[in-house]
This record gives C-alpha cells, sequence and structure tokens, in this order.
C-alpha cells in the first residue's frame, strides 16, 4: 500500500530576481532575494495545494541555507533530508522579460554535494510519489549518482515517478545532446513527465506535440503533460487520450516556478486520490486544478511567494 507523501530530490537554492524587467541580465541592476530550487518549488506547492511533501537537498552553512530551511520549515515540510555543508549555497540569477519569461545564470554550490549518505533511511517510508526536478540533478557529482540510486530504489518499492527534465541550457553548455542521454533512464521509469513545449520539442526532436508524447510513451512513460503556456496544457495518455485543457487568463510578471506549481498541484491532486493514475476523467480535473494554481503563480515575483494556497485555485475553479 502506497503512503500519501510526495518525497522531493534537488536543488535547494536562491534566485536573485531581476525586477528591472526586459533588460535581463545584462543591464538589470535591482535584485530580489528569493527561495527557490525546482524541486524546493515543487513542494511548497504541494503542501499548498493540501498535500504532504518531504524534501532532500544541500545547502550552505551560510545565512542564504539558514533563510531557506526557515522558508521551507514554515510551509511544513518535512526537512529530515536537508543537510548542510561548508559549501556556500547554490545561487541563481533570474532575468525577466516583459512577457514573464526568463534567463538563468546559476552559481552552482552545495547542491551538488547531496550524497546517497545524506538521504535519511526511512526517507521512502509512507511515500506515494517521488518526485525528480532535473535542473541540476543530472548534472556531473554526487547529486547525479544519488538522483540515480533513489530511482532504482522507487521503482523497487513499486512507488509512481515524476519526471520533470527541467532544462537549462546554460548548465549545459556546448554539450545539451549529453542532457538527453542521461534523461532517458527516467523517461524508461517515469508514470509522469512533465515538459515544456519548447522542451518536448528539443529533447525528442518532434515537430508536433503528438509526435513527441508518442516518443515519450514509447520509451516507457504513462502520462505526459506538456506546459503551453497561456494556451493550458496538452495531456497525453500511451492508450491514445490526448487532449488540451485550457489555462486561466493572468496579467504574468513573472513565470518563475510556474512549471513547478503545477507539477506540485498536480502530484497533490494525485496523491490525495491514493496515487491512482487509471481514472482519466480525476486526472484531467486535477489537471484543470494545477494550470490555475501555475497561472496565479505567474502574478508575482519569485516562485515560492507566488505560488497560490488550495482556497485560492478552489475560487478560480469555481467561477
Amino acid at each position: 500500500m502506497r503512503g500519501h507523501n510526495i518525497a522531493c530530490i534537488g536543488e535547494l537554492l536562491i534566485d536573485f530576481v531581476c525586477t528591472d524587467i526586459g533588460l535581463g541580465l545584462e543591464f538589470g541592476a535591482s535584485f530580489l532575494k528569493k527561495a527557490g530550487g525546482a524541486p524546493a518549488n515543487v513542494a511548497v506547492a504541494i503542501n499548498r495545494s493540501g498535500g504532504q511533501a518531504r524534501l532532500a537537498a544541500k545547502v550552505g552553512y551560510d545565512p542564504f541555507g539558514d533563510f531557506l530551511l526557515h522558508t521551507l520549515k514554515s510551509e511544513g515540510i518535512d526537512c529530515s533530508g536537508v543537510s548542510r555543508s561548508s559549501t556556500t549555497t547554490t545561487l541563481a540569477f533570474v532575468g525577466l522579460q516583459n512577457d514573464g519569461e526568463r534567463d538563468f545564470t546559476f552559481c552552482r554550490g552545495a547542491d551538488g554535494e547531496l550524497g546517497w549518505q545524506d538521504i535519511p533511511s526511512d526517507f521512502l517510508d509512507d511515500v506515494g510519489i517521488v518526485h525528480f526536478g532535473a535542473a541540476t540533478g543530472l548534472l556531473d557529482g554526487e547529486l547525479y549518482a544519488t538522483y540515480q540510486r533513489l530511482l532504482h530504489e522507487a521503482k523497487r518499492r513499486g512507488l509512481l515517478v515524476s519526471f520533470d527534465p527541467n532544462y537549462r541550457g546554460g548548465l549545459w553548455g556546448q554539450n545539451p545532446q549529453e542532457f538527453i542521454v542521461r534523461c532517458t533512464p527516467w523517461f524508461q521509469q517515469a508514470d509522469i513527465v512533465k515538459v515544456s513545449e519548447e522542451e518536448l520539442h528539443f529533447i525528442t526532436g518532434a515537430k508536433t506535440d503528438t509526435e513527441g508524447c508518442q516518443i515519450l510513451h514509447e520509451a516507457g512513460v504513462s502520462y505526459v503533460t506538456v506546459t503551453c503556456g497561456r494556451r493550458g496544457t496538452w495531456v497525453s495518455h500511451r492508450a491514445g487520450m490526448q487532449q488540451l485543457i485550457p489555462s486561466v487568463p493572468v496579467d504574468a510578471v513573472d513565470s518563475t516556478g510556474a512549471g513547478d506549481a503545477f507539477i506540485g498541484a498536480l502530484l497533490a491532486q494525485i496523491a490525495r486520490s491514493g496515487s491512482r493514475l487509471d481514472d482519466g476523467p480525476q486526472f484531467l480535473h486535477a489537471v484543470r486544478w494545477a494550470n490555475i494554481c501555475g497561472a496565479l503563480t505567474c502574478m508575482k515575483f519569485g516562485a515560492i511567494d507566488a505560488i497560490p494556497v488550495r482556497q485560492d485555485v478552489d475560487k478560480y475553479l469555481n467561477k
């Protein structure tokens, strides 16, 4: 019997968000400090959507690490898997365009040092879903090895696996194809994959969403959710069901964390249903709910600060 908790693993970092919209990182001068890191954003979205998340990550023994731990604990997230390092906390600098889209530069630190010895022995106890957000998780180092081992352990226990490739070109330099190669084991093992439309076409080489989803299904994925910005989410199941679930219109200022909010909200809905994926209408309803969560996240600066609570999403859903 699977548990109802959702385990997340990966980077926990500080986002320095440039508030000089449209200037990007080259010319922007004003920055806000925000708690971030895709798996951490997902964990917060899970809890604010009525689920219960736990996180495995690593931060420095510095004020940034203190701030991140305080932020997550205030959200009720189980941080027993968050460890500390003498290496400084990872930093990300985020530039914003006028349409809310972003560019990133990373100063990588402690997140890459998360080793298997840092994962509590009971980390997967009472867990139904394990989520991997791969922005830095597939880079060389301890975290990558820990990712691989946790994937194996999750499948050995019969847990649902969720995967977000979360491709960041600035992290992979001149070798983006290596990123695709390293994603392959997760495509082979994942029950749910969340990708942006751009990521889907980049990873699969497909020219259409339908073709790209089919390639991932043939690799082994049951459900693919393709976030398509203002249009909504394209949902595809390997049995043949495909449908676009519309989003809701919002005045977007910062899309940072919107995809994380979406997948966190979706996983919380799945966990509430007993981690079942065989009910198509229920899954589509969960996607509609998650779409609203992702859209509302675009209305404020930063990721974690912007993620809405369950009651706010319900209000939009019932309009």
